[in-house]
């Protein structure tokens, strides 16, 4: 158990710590908003291929044409990298400023509930820090063999799945791309959920926070669902630079566990099965007691001889 001067010192370092990561974390939310508009809309121009494109060559007898009707997307891919490959450095940006307020909350976290499993840290720290890597390094990539594939000479099926997602280079990218993006979702539900026992973050933030891994791990909706991430990052911001609406939580100022009162709901529904069983209880209405065996016949038996 920290003394009160240890809890003093952290928390005046935590401060010190948030104050210089609002900014970052303003910063991060807004380059990743801008990541996913850029990318989103310089692919929106793509070509596409229906089913009946695709299926064309094979159904005038082709099996493996010279030209696969994917080449356009190919070239365009290519012709288009910059604005891909730009796209992907904000977001690698913001991925990193995310992995700073991670930290500070890991610590903050752990301090305060020193059960929490120690390795969450540097999960969150080198998952945070390949997925900004690879999120770069996957259009570098896919621009390179796009390249290759639009100056070359060999535009068929299987030079257009290389190019695009069955080249080795791309093999790898998407093996680490996927266990760097496991890891970074799975240490920020692990931080969401030990933040909110602590009371360090309102349950709606925390909740936030565990669809916000979620959406980098999985990144659909395009730039409409990641809205959220961005929206989470701003809102840490505001919580670092000590701004939140109606006044930080109070884990924080105190250095301890202060985990959040039950909602007046939960109240309510706990409250509910006491006062059930204090009902039963005074509706039980004691039986009447029976008079003794005997004492009846006695009294008639009195009254006869009296008659």
């Amino acid at each position: 158990m920290p003394s009160r001067a240890e809890i003093r010192d952290h928390v005046a370092t935590e401060t010190e710590r948030r104050t210089r990561l609002a900014v970052p974390a303003f910063a991060g939310g807004v380059l990743y908003l801008l990541s996913s508009i850029l990318i989103s809309q310089t692919l929106n121009d793509a070509p596409t291929v229906g089913l009946v494109q695709g299926l064309k060559p094979a159904l005038s007898g082709v099996a493996n044409p010279a030209v696969s009707p994917r080449t356009e997307e190919v070239r365009f891919i290519s012709h288009h990298s910059f604005g891909l490959v730009a796209g992907s450095a904000l977001g690698a940006i913001a991925i990193g400023a995310l992995t700073l307020v991670l930290l500070v909350l890991v610590d903050a976290t752990r301090f305060r509930r020193p059960q929490m499993w120690p390795g969450a840290r540097r999960l969150v720290l080198f998952a945070g820090i390949a997925v900004a890597l690879v999120s770069i390094g996957h259009q570098a990539v896919s621009s390179i063999e796009t390249h290759n594939f639009a100056s070359g000479h060999n535009f068929t099926t299987e030079a257009v799945n290389n190019a695009l997602t069955k080249g080795s280079a791309n093999e790898i990218v998407d093996y680490v791309d996927l266990l760097s993006g496991l890891g970074l979702a799975a240490g920020m539900v692990m931080t969401m959920l030990n933040a909110l026992r602590v009371g360090l973050l309102p349950r709606w933030m925390s909740i936030l926070g565990m669809v916000t891994g979620l959406l980098i791990f999985l990144p659909i909706g395009g730039a409409e669902l990641q809205v959220i991430v961005s929206f989470w990052m701003v809102m840490m911001g505001i919580l670092y630079i000590g701004k939140w609406p109606g006044g930080e939580p109070p884990a924080w100022a105190a250095g301890e566990a202060r985990p959040w009162p039950p909602s007046a709901r939960a109240a309510a529904r706990m409250r509910q099965p006491a006062a059930a069983a204090a009902g039963a209880e005074s509706s039980v209405v004691p039986a009447p007691a029976r008079p003794a065996a005997g004492s009846g016949r006695k009294r008639r038996k009195r009254g006869g001889r009296g008659a």
